[in-house]
């Protein structure tokens, strides 16, 4: 007898009535309108305000607008479900179609994402944007770290505009650092980079006055990020820059996940017997990323505290191999990532050394322990 195979079920693709394309700019927006058929039914532009976008989308029939990240597009998507409508935020990096196309331009893209839109969302990549006070917070951070590299580049300037004079600044921390070059600045060189240090002082005590305020926005408005900094390496920046980039831990099936989110999982080109190893994506945020390895660095470092995770990594250091100790610390802040998501959805203690105890062996003899015949035999069946 023939076995009937059954085809499983596929739910139909449910096609909006209209999708609006919008190619968003400073000063305008471009408007591509496709009905269900696919066929151009709108073509406009309006201005990139949000007097013009109520104009046009307040008030009509609901329809799929779909738009491409940027600057615009966080108010640009609250405004326009604010008025009722379906809205989609393109990651237009990841559609070769649109970032790659040879005929690019402000019409083409918007009917290309009103047609991608269309027919498949997730051909898109959607992203989800944060709240409005999840994004004045994250403002903060972006701002202190704006100003960390500022400071990071003046006093880079410094030091070598002083070695190359033959003189060196003695080894100090940056807080220190502008106090500490104006005693070894020469006297040809004062002129110049005086007004550098007190730029220098000045950043430090800005960047003071952040770390004050991301306290006081941890502690007040974000309680789980105390969860967070149990672990030693997160403090409150890198506890407040994580939880305000993920801000919604639920939006990942698992907690391995978040790696890959923040673009610490490698690059893939597998093609047939060929999968070289490459460089990590780096598609995620970059503060966050940089924090994570920061605090890996730490985990990593002589102040480190014995971990699971600073065990696991030393012993990536130790495969040797070029750029050994990188990678260890890459995938220590991958682990790290990871490690925080499962905290946070759980709410499990942190536990230094939770896996080495579990792999701790129950029975165990001394170095210099003589142990009869029968003994062992026993500890065997043991």
């Amino acid at each position: 007898m023939r076995e009937s195979i059954k085809t499983p079920s596929v739910a139909p693709v449910t096609i909006p009535a209209l999708t609006v394309g919008l190619d968003v700019a400073d000063k305008y927006t471009i408007i591509c309108g496709i009905d269900a058929q696919g066929e151009i039914v709108e073509r406009s532009r309006i201005r990139t305000t949000p007097a013009g976008v109520e104009g046009r989308f307040r008030g009509v029939e609901r329809c799929r607008v779909v738009l491409e990240v940027g600057a615009h597009s966080p108010w640009l998507s609250r405004l326009l479900k604010d008025c009722g409508h379906e809205v989609i935020v393109a990651h237009t990096r990841k559609v070769r179609a649109i970032s790659d196309n040879p005929s690019k331009s402000d019409d083409v893209d918007a009917e290309m994402l009103a047609r991608l839109g269309r027919v498949d969302p997730k051909l898109l990549s959607p992203i989800q944007h944060r709240g409005p006070e999840a994004q004045a917070h994250l403002a903060v951070l972006r701002a202190r770290d704006t100003l960390v590299r500022s400071r990071t580049l003046l006093v880079n300037h410094v030091r070598g505009v002083i070695k190359s004079s033959g003189s060196r600044i003695k080894k100090c921390s940056t807080e220190s650092f502008a106090r500490q070059a104006d005693d070894d600045v020469p006297e040809s060189l004062r002129e110049a980079l005086a007004p550098m240090l007190k730029l220098i002082e000045s950043l430090t005590e800005e960047i003071r006055r952040y770390d004050r305020r991301v306290e006081q926005i941890a502690n007040k408005s974000y309680p789980e990020t105390e969860l967070l900094r149990n672990v030693r390496g997160v403090g409150a920046l890198t506890a407040l820059a994580y939880v305000l980039v993920i801000e919604d831990p639920k939006r990942f099936k698992n907690s391995r996940m978040v790696g890959a989110f923040l673009g610490l999982r490698p690059r893939r080109a597998q093609s047939g017997d060929k999968d070289p190893q490459r460089r990590i994506t780096k598609m995620g945020d970059r503060m966050l990323r940089r924090l994570l390895v920061g605090s890996a660095h730490y985990i990593l470092g002589p102040f480190g505290e014995d971990c699971d995770m600073r065990r696991w990594g030393l012993k990536l250091c130790e495969r040797g191999g070029k750029n050994a100790k990188k990678r260890a610390i890459v995938a220590v802040a991958r682990k790290l990532a990871v490690l925080l998501h499962h905290m946070w959805t759980t709410g499990i203690v942190y536990e230094p050394l939770h896996k080495a105890s579990r792999e701790e062996p129950a029975t165990s003899v001394k170095k210099h322990e003589t142990v009869k015949p029968g003994r062992k035999r026993a500890l065997a069946r043991a």
